[in-house]
């Protein structure tokens, strides 16, 4: 790790979890937040992301991130948002992450920009739209970074890339892969101009 995007991103602790808006801590710096439906490699990326295997816990159960994760480091944060989009999920449940993720989007003055982290084999499903127009229409900046691009060969995957530039291209889109490390550098690049917005 060289660059100071990657320097600052390794310097991440893992500082609070909230289940209610009253536990977020203090909206005192820039934030990140990392959204996704459950199992699109979230929690891999983060680690990714950050040069860290065990900052975001990983689970091969989707759903597992249930609370607001926030990360720590000098003079900014990353916050992990529950995966939705879970079917397993009681009703009673998802409607209660529901409300707990749009309560921090719409409110967190500090809030930047949002990574919607997406599988590149099924890119914009249901649940990635609803999350993008209602983004969109609160004024929030995504950067689209669509995961496990290693599991498809190279022509799928320009293809997957190209069809979802046409169809969201008031947003910048990638190409990731945290088993091979695929994109790294060019999300740092859009997590560092987001948090150099003060």
């Amino acid at each position: 790790m060289s660059n100071p995007t990657s320097v600052l991103l390794a310097q991440a602790q893992f500082l609070t979890s909230a289940a209610q808006p009253r536990g977020f801590p203090p909206a005192d710096c820039p934030e990140v937040a990392f959204a996704g439906r459950s199992n699109a490699g979230k929690s891999s990326a983060l680690n990714a992301l950050c040069g860290r295997r065990k900052l975001a816990r990983i689970s091969k159960t989707p759903g597992r991130t249930q609370l607001i994760n926030f990360f720590e480091m000098e003079g900014a944060r990353l916050v992990d948002l529950p995966g939705y989009g879970y079917a397993r999920v009681p009703p009673k449940v998802r409607a209660q992450w529901q409300g707990l993720i749009e309560s921090y989007l719409q409110k967190r003055k500090t809030l930047r920009g949002i990574v919607l982290i997406m599988d590149s084999r099924h890119p914009l499903t249901e649940f990635d739209q609803q999350m993008l127009e209602w983004g969109k229409s609160s004024g929030l900046d995504f950067h689209l970074l669509m995961t496990k691009a290693d599991k498809l060969n190279r022509g799928p995957a320009q293809a997957a890339l190209l069809a979802v530039r046409k169809a969201q291209p008031d947003y910048s889109v990638q190409l990731f892969s945290a088993t091979n490390r695929q994109g790294v550098e060019e999300a740092q690049a859009k997590i560092a101009q987001w948090l150099s917005q003060k």
